[in-house]
């Protein structure tokens, strides 16, 4: 059995006999427990009422986190001519058309967001298979097919945050970094849980948002009291 550090033991003692908390509290919890040497991300996972199998309880969709994520995302857009200059003046870190789809083909994927032009569609859907799986294919349903490439490219980097449900009716995201101000994280918390909460499909029946839970990259997870997530 791997040896579990000083560091980890206190934090998981931290958590012990807690759950359901209220925003506040669980995101000081969670900030007070990291102890990795790098600014660790927050991480929120929901358990929904759905089954994503079926299409019309599928939950998909785009967040802009009002603090930001903290994060460095790197964007690839899929354009040519003007609309290619107009990415890369929005601050596009790749952009390309053929010689992009090859990059990609070959296995090099640099990039956190990809991006493409209604023109470019028949081309990136030859990558689906790649790209797909890692939740990167493009999709007008949360604007990363669009026209508007520059506005695309500036809404990715400053926070934009997709959620997609997986199989088992869970949804995943980074809401900040622990060394985000507490109020902050609140603040993003409930913008996420919101947000997934309006993206609520026709078919789900029942409690929707059954669990809110969150965690740091490497620390025990804390649920979080529904209301207090859902309270504005």
């Amino acid at each position: 059995m791997a040896k579990i550090s000083k560091k980890k033991a206190t934090a998981r003692a931290a958590f012990d006999g807690k759950s359901n908390l209220s925003v506040e509290d669980a995101v000081n919890l969670v900030k007070g427990a990291a102890s990795a040497k790098f600014d660790e991300t927050v991480e929120i996972a929901l358990n929904l009422g759905v089954d994503p199998r079926h299409a019309d309880q599928m939950v998909r969709g785009v967040v802009t986190l009002p603090a930001g994520t903290g994060k460095d995302v790197r964007v690839a857009v899929f354009a040519r001519g003007p609309k290619a200059d107009e990415a890369k003046e929005a601050g596009a870190d790749i952009v390309g058309a053929e010689d992009l789809m090859e990059t990609i083909q070959s296995g090099k994927i640099e990039f956190d967001r990809c991006i493409a032009t209604p023109d470019m569609m028949p081309l990136v859907g030859r990558l689906g298979k790649i790209l797909g799986p890692r939740n990167l294919m493009p999709n007008p349903k949360v604007g990363t097919v669009t026209v508007d490439v520059a506005n695309a490219v500036k809404a990715a980097k400053g926070g934009e945050v997709q959620f997609k449900a997986e199989k088992a009716g869970v949804v995943h995201a980074g809401i900040g970094k622990v060394s985000f101000d507490a109020d902050k994280l609140a603040e993003n918390l409930r913008a996420f849980v919101d947000a997934v909460s309006k993206a609520k499909p026709s078919g789900a029946k029942g409690t929707y948002l059954k669990k809110v839970s969150i965690s740091s990259t490497m620390g025990p997870g804390v649920s979080v009291d529904v209301v207090s997530a859902t309270a504005n």
